[in-house]
C-alpha cells in the first residue's frame, strides 16, 4: 500500500480508501454489518488506514459498523465523516447551520464510539446558511478537539475559494481535503477544481472510481440493466449521477474499449486499471472503493499494485478527454507567457 500526503497538511493516507456507503444500508444490496466489518479488517490488514463514512450513510448504521470495526486500533486509522444532509426530522437537523454542524459532529462521535473525529466534510453547499457562520462553526468544533481536519465535498469552485477566503482572512482552519465523483467517464473537475486543488493544497479523494459500476466491465451496449440486483446503474432513473442514461454514451463505449483492451494485455480486471489510473492523477491523494462484497475488495485492492505506464496512461486520458470549452480553450492557448 502506498502513501500519499492529504492536502497541504502533515497527515498521510493510504491511495486507496474504503468507502462505507452502503455498509448496513438494507435496501436490497447493502452490506451485511458482519460482512462489512470483515472488509474493513480485510483492508486494515492490507496497511489501508483511510476510511470513508457519513452520518447519512446507511441511516447510520454505516458510522456504527466502522466505529465497531475500528475499535482497538483506532489511532492507526484516519476517519472521515460528513455533515450537512439530515439523519433525523425537523427543520433544524439540516444543512451547514452553526446548530446542524455541532449537532451533527457530537451524533456521529456517540455512533463512531470515538473521541475524535480526524477528517470531517461539509457534505454539500447549504444555500441558506451564512458561510461565515459555517466556517465559524467548523472552526469551533476543530478547536474544541472533537475534529482534526477539515475537508469540503459538492461545492462549486468559486463555493470552496470563498471559504477558503474566509478562513485566511477570519484565522480559521482550512480545507485540507476535497472530495468529488472523479473518474474515466466524470473528468469535469478537471476544467477547475484540479488547478484549484493544486495552488490551494487541497487533497482530492475522488468518489464513484468506477461510474457506479459502468467501469467494472460486466455491462453490455445492448443489455440495458433492469434491477437493483444488476448494480446501482440498474436501480436508479435517467436524473441520478451514475444512471444508464448517464453512461450509455458512444464516448464512454469507447473508454470501456480501450480500458478492457489494456486489462487484457496486463490479465487484471477493468476495475484495477481504471483505479489505477486515477492514483497517478495529479493532487489526487486517495481514492475511495466503493465495494459491497469481499469479492469486489480483494479485486479493487489488485489496482494498489499496478503502476500504468506512460503509454497506458495516454490511451485511457485521450479516449476519456473533455471537449473543450471556453475560457479554458482560449486560456490555454494564449494566456501563458513564452520566453
Amino acid at each position: 500500500m502506498n502513501y500519499k500526503q492529504l492536502g497541504r497538511s502533515g497527515i498521510f493516507v493510504s491511495d486507496l480508501c474504503l468507502g462505507t456507503m452502503i455498509f448496513g444500508e438494507t435496501a436490497g444490496r447493502g452490506t451485511p454489518a458482519d460482512e462489512a466489518r470483515k472488509i474493513i479488517q480485510a483492508y486494515l490488514d492490507a496497511g489501508g488506514n483511510h476510511i470513508d463514512t457519513a452520518n447519512a450513510y446507511a441511516g447510520g448504521a454505516s458510522e456504527e459498523i466502522t466505529g465497531s470495526a475500528i475499535k482497538g486500533v483506532r489511532d492507526q486509522v484516519v476517519l472521515a465523516t460528513k455533515c450537512n444532509f439530515p439523519t433525523q426530522s425537523g427543520p433544524n437537523h439540516f444543512g451547514l447551520s452553526r446548530f446542524n454542524i455541532i449537532d451533527s459532529v457530537d451524533q456521529s462521535l456517540k455512533r463512531l464510539d470515538t473521541d475524535y473525529i480526524d477528517l470531517l466534510y461539509v457534505h454539500c453547499w447549504d444555500e441558506f446558511t451564512p458561510l461565515e457562520e459555517s466556517m465559524r462553526a467548523l472552526d469551533d468544533v476543530v478547536t474544541s478537539g472533537k475534529v482534526r481536519y477539515l475537508g469540503v465535498s459538492n461545492y462549486k469552485a468559486w463555493q470552496v475559494m470563498k471559504a477558503l477566503g474566509l478562513a485566511d482572512q477570519l484565522g480559521y482552519h482550512r480545507f485540507i481535503a476535497a472530495q468529488y465523483q472523479y473518474s474515466l467517464v466524470k473528468r469535469d473537475l478537471e476544467y477547475e477544481f484540479t488547478d484549484l486543488f493544486e495552488h490551494e493544497g487541497l487533497g482530492l479523494c475522488p468518489w464513484g472510481p468506477l461510474g457506479g459500476g459502468f467501469l467494472s466491465g460486466k455491462y453490455r451496449k445492448d443489455q440495458r440493466p433492469s434491477s437493483i440486483t444488476e448494480g446501482r446503474i440498474g436501480a436508479t432513473d435517467e436524473t441520478h449521477e451514475e444512471s444508464w442514461e448517464r453512461r450509455s454514451t458512444e464516448k464512454n463505449w469507447n473508454i470501456l474499449e480501450v480500458l478492457g483492451n489494456i486489462a487484457a494485455e496486463r490479465q487484471v480486471s477493468y476495475p484495477q486499471v481504471a483505479l489505477a489510473w486515477l492514483r497517478e492523477k495529479p493532487n489526487v491523494s486517495s481514492v475511495i472503493l466503493g465495494v459491497r462484497t469481499m469479492e469486489q475488495f480483494v479485486d479493487n485492492m489488485g489496482a494498489a499494485e499496478i503502476n500504468l505506464n506512460d503509454e497506458e496512461m495516454y490511451m485511457l486520458d485521450e479516449a476519456s478527454k473533455m471537449p473543450e470549452l471556453y475560457p479554458y480553450r482560449m486560456i490555454e492557448a494564449y494566456g501563458r507567457k513564452h520566453p
